[in-house]
Formats: C-alpha cells, sequence, structure tokens
C-alpha cells in the first residue's frame, strides 16, 4: 500500500502539468512557440520532440489535407492527411475570432496545425465543414475549422491517437 501513492502521484502529474499549462484563464507573456520543440532548447520546461510536434512542422511544411476518418473510441474525428495525426479545438477559442487562445507553454504542449505561407488546407474526405486560417502573432498561418483554430497534442504518438482529449480541449468531428 506504501508503494500506491507515490506511483499514482507520478503517473497524474502530466496530468496537472497540461492542465496548469492550458487551463488558466489568465494571459501569458511567454514567447510564441509555433514550430516543433526541440531536444536542443535548454529551458527546463522544454518538450522533446513528439510525433504530433513533428507532425506539426511536416503539416506547415507541405499544406497537406485534412481528412476525417475513424480514431479509436472516438469514432470519426479530423486528422492531418499525409500523417493521420488526430487535431483537436481548445474551447477557450472564440470562433470566428482569428485569433489563438493558445499561446507561449500551452504550445508546446499543444502545437498548431500550419500551412506555409501562399498555401491553403485542403479538405479531404469526409470534411463537411469549412477550412481556412488564420494569421498568429508570430506570422505563420494556423489552420481553421468552422471558424476554431486547430491544434495537434503533443502527447499523440501515433496515428489514430486521441490522447489530448482534456478538460477546456477536444477532437474535432467533422
Amino acid at each position: 500500500m506504501g508503494r500506491r501513492l507515490p506511483r499514482l502521484a507520478v503517473s497524474l502529474l502530466p496530468l496537472a502539468l497540461v492542465l496548469a499549462a492550458c487551463g488558466s484563464g489568465g494571459a501569458t507573456t511567454a514567447p510564441i512557440i509555433t514550430s516543433a520543440p526541440t531536444s536542443t532548447a535548454t529551458s527546463p520546461a522544454s518538450v522533446a520532440p513528439t510525433t504530433a510536434a513533428t507532425a506539426a512542422a511536416t503539416f506547415a511544411a507541405t499544406g497537406d489535407t485534412v481528412d476525417a476518418v475513424s480514431v479509436g473510441s472516438i469514432g470519426t474525428a479530423l486528422v492531418a492527411g499525409s500523417n493521420g495525426m488526430t487535431v483537436y479545438t481548445f474551447t477557450k477559442d472564440v470562433k470566428d475570432s482569428g485569433t489563438s487562445a493558445c499561446t507561449g507553454g500551452c504550445l508546446t504542449k499543444w502545437p498548431a496545425l500550419t500551412v506555409a505561407a501562399g498555401s491553403t488546407p485542403k479538405a479531404g474526405s469526409g470534411i463537411a465543414g469549412k477550412l481556412a486560417t488564420i494569421t498568429r502573432d508570430d506570422g505563420s498561418l494556423q489552420v481553421t475549422y468552422n471558424g476554431l483554430p486547430l491544434y495537434f497534442f503533443s502527447g499523440d504518438s501515433a496515428p489514430g491517437d486521441a490522447n489530448g482529449v482534456y478538460p477546456n480541449w477536444q477532437a474535432v468531428k467533422p
């Protein structure tokens, strides 16, 4: 019994960190991060690159499609077409506002789904809504679906993962 409590505390630590990074209502003054985190960063809050973060950088470079596919137990959800990574929305974003509420450290855990300058997102199979972009503060173009910015989750490591369903975060349904 004495060992269960420390194991439980260690297993809940990642959830606590995600909620702390993305659950506050106040603005942050941390620098905006729109590319995949790198393992050479010196900040103690750095996160090693993940498949989702790498996928975000790849999507930005290719101006890929967004598809609707069956994703594990959550049913049909939107994914980046070339890599199959699930995309999410943040409930603190305001539809059609042209801005993202996820900035600073939030973007480390939830990299923005972006396209290269001059590119537009393309609707692939099963997409019923409208894809567009907003311009982030750093000038990058973040993909939106029905007026809400889209994000990857750094805890997803393979196509079909949907580990990013948390309070304030939801997988996107077509």
